[in-house]
């Protein structure tokens, strides 16, 4: 695994994260990193991601993660979420963005979000045909489908409590639902997308209409003043 310098913040997500991973899941890991602030201040920027294959691992700068956190990026943001024991690596300062994880959070962009990502899963399976396809196929429509689920329950209760909670309460579900629209029901992945867009038009939300991206500036220049040394 490729890991740049000056981690922040790191861990285990996904479907581990979830409870959703099987015998022959992939384990994937996020993480935050500092760039050395005096890399800035020439002509060519930093590198603003470091991606890895086999194990899978993404480690975003700084400035990147927080711009992709506050956008409401659903994957990014879950990094800041984790329950205790799947966290890696936590640099005082990563403390910190944990601490300021709720400053990330707006009504819209939470909605917005979160309906996207999993409509962008729909959409996929719609491409899939009635089920009679490869195993193959069909266990990515089943990943599809399961994520679907994930994305609007996730977000639903966000919304809702102003809280991400990352590991799934019923993982069954899930990978039932999966199955079943691998099995060719489409249209349960239609009527749950439909279904959760009436829910979330309907429901308060505790949420800020924008994010504190104040909290989260002066987060980020503290970064940049800890990194000032090219050392770390």
């Amino acid at each position: 695994m490729i890991e740049p310098a000056n981690v922040l913040l790191s861990g285990i997500v996904g479907s581990t994260a979830y409870g959703l991973a099987g015998p022959g899941s992939d384990i994937d890991r996020l993480g935050v990193f500092a760039a050395p602030t005096t890399a800035f201040h020439g002509l060519t920027f930093p590198e603003d991601s470091v991606v890895s294959k086999k194990p899978d691992a993404t480690f975003h700068e700084a400035r990147r993660y927080a711009n992709l956190a506050l956008a409401g990026n659903p994957t990014v943001s879950e990094l800041m979420w984790l329950p205790e024991d799947l966290y890696e690596t936590r640099h005082p300062l990563g403390y910190d963005l944990i601490g300021i994880r709720t400053a990330f959070l707006s009504a819209k962009r939470v909605r917005d979000s979160y309906l996207g990502y999993a409509t962008q899963q729909f959409k996929r399976l719609e491409a899939r045909g009635d089920g009679s396809f490869s195993a193959d196929t069909r266990k990515r429509t089943a990943k599809h489908a399961r994520h679907l689920a994930r994305l609007v329950t996730q977000g639903l209760d966000l919304y809702t409590t102003g809280h991400l909670r990352i590991r799934l309460d019923d993982p069954r579900r899930f990978l039932d639902f999966g199955e079943r629209v691998a099995a060719g029901d489409v249209d349960v992945a239609r009527r749950t997308m439909a279904d959760y867009e009436a829910r979330f038009d309907a429901t308060p939300t505790p949420l800020p209409n924008e994010p504190d991206r104040a909290a989260v500036e002066t987060w980020l220049r503290r970064v940049r003043a800890h990194f000032f040394d090219a050392a770390g």
